[in-house]
């Protein structure tokens, strides 16, 4: 039937926007759930899997079966749940079964029947729209939330999916795509994609590479060196010099010489412009397996770096965000329009993502270097439309689900140089790309024929 097709597109238009960028997707099979034993199996799940974009796919009866991705540090994994929880009366045993077998990095997938329209699958199923019998269980997004939290989970992306199950040559496509971004009347999908992320404290400390992207920091270059702290990992810092005239790339280079101690130090010229290309030559150069960044006006302290680093291995998150706006900033950090301006877009881009942000602008953000691989691959299927850098950088990691943790800090005032940030003319270049994430991410992908 037509609109079956055009809710399986919907639904794996939704998930492949995860499992593209996964190593592979396993699927739990549906439980029997129809009324007419004669009729066998629901093939649904086959169809939904096959629209779904993956590398490899895989089924699986029950989540006791599906392979073992626990010591698999490098493997990001995707354990899909169609409708099951539904049907299922223990939630939270389902999830403590599969967590043991799970890594940090692997993701599940679960589509979830909305409570808000239980009515409709009532009479859909008494009325033999469906086949199956109708859903046994409903919850609310603070239901899940919950059953989440106390399974070891957390909720890192929640997308309402299917409001008209029809295509209506093309028409039905966009009515799901601008519902599913209306406030309020999102609620009231037929049915939602929820990612759930294990909370997994790493039981290794992973080595680290400091990216410091320094365009005219000459004074600041031998202090990011001696205020960095022992974090209790293997440290490599990596400056990369882009086109200044007060000497920084000399500066570098007699720091570098002149270096003995713990962290090793690589040193790099751009050839390209901006602080983006910046951080992509130095992500490139890194063989930590954490990456991080670190400002070289060093607004944002070195001494700080350890806590980014302990949210990331205590496992709060996969993907950990500076906010500069929580504390009050040192002197004149930041001026009153920039304030509101950093303020406004990431109020903004928490609207856009779905995901709340402190701070979109905080150049401090930390990450696994096989997470920015996926980032990498994802920038090249969107398109390179940032020349900053944190929004090529946020965009992804809500969407793929990496979780994003705040970690606040006090913004202290330059001791050299004068900042590179050209006022208006950055913000709306800022304003245009928070439009291109209103229009490209937040309405959603084009369903998958």
């Amino acid at each position: 039937m037509s609109w079956r097709k055009s809710v399986y597109g919907l639904l794996a238009a939704e998930i492949s926007r995860i499992t593209r960028y996964c190593d592979d997707l396993v699927c739990v099979r549906a439980i029997a759930v129809s009324e007419t034993p004669s009729e066998g199996k629901d093939p649904s799940e086959s169809i939904l899997v096959n629209l779904i974009d993956a590398r490899q796919k895989a089924f699986v009866t029950s989540l006791q079966d599906f392979p073992d991705w626990s010591k698999k540090a490098e493997h990001r994994g995707a354990l899909l749940i169609n409708g099951n929880f539904n049907y299922c009366f223990d939630i939270q045993a389902e999830l403590m079964t599969a967590l043991p077998r799970l890594s940090r990095h692997s993701r599940v997938i679960a589509v979830l029947y909305s409570s808000y329209m239980q009515w409709f699958y009532n009479l859909a199923s008494r009325f033999r729209i469906r086949k199956a019998r109708a859903p046994t269980s409903f919850f609310t997004r603070v239901d899940i939330t919950n059953l989440a939290r106390i399974s070891g989970y957390e909720v890192v992306r929640e997308r309402s999916c299917i409001f008209l199950p029809w295509e209506l040559l093309g028409v039905g496509t966009w009515i799901n795509r601008v519902l599913a971004a209306t406030p309020i009347i999102r609620w009231f999908s037929l049915a939602e994609v929820v990612v759930l992320r294990p909370v997994i404290h790493s039981k290794e400390r992973p080595s680290l590479s400091i990216v410091i992207p320094a365009r005219n920091e000459k004074g600041n270059i031998a202090s990011a060196i001696e205020r960095l702290p022992d974090l209790g990992c293997e440290i490599e810092m990596i400056f990369v010099e882009g086109h200044s005239s007060d000497g920084t790339w000399e500066e570098i280079e007699r720091v570098v010489k002149a270096h003995i101690g713990r962290v090793r130090i690589k040193a790099f010229q751009q050839t390209g412009k901006g602080k983006a290309d910046a951080v992509r030559l130095g992500f490139s150069q890194a063989s930590g397996e954490v990456l991080t960044i670190l400002d070289a006006d060093l607004t944002m302290p070195p001494e700080l770096l350890g806590r980014f680093y302990e949210a990331y291995v205590q496992g709060h998150a996969d993907f950990v965000n500076g906010s500069r706006l929580v504390y009050p900033m040192e002197g004149e950090a930041m001026r009153f329009l920039n304030k509101l301006g950093n303020v406004f877009f990431a109020k903004a881009l928490s609207s856009v993502l779905e995901q709340r942000l402190g701070d979109s602008l905080c150049g401090t953000k930390l990450l696994s270097r096989r997470d920015y691989a996926r980032i990498v691959e994802w920038r090249k299927d969107f398109g390179d439309f940032d020349p900053f850098g944190d929004f090529e950088l946020l965009f992804p990691a809500a969407i793929l689900g990496l979780g994003v943790v705040d970690v606040p800090v006090r913004y202290r005032a330059r001791t050299y140089g004068t900042t590179n940030i050209r006022r208006f003319r950055d913000g709306l270049t800022l304003l245009r790309m928070t439009l291109v994430g209103l229009f490209r991410i937040r309405v959603g992908s084009s369903p998958k024929r």
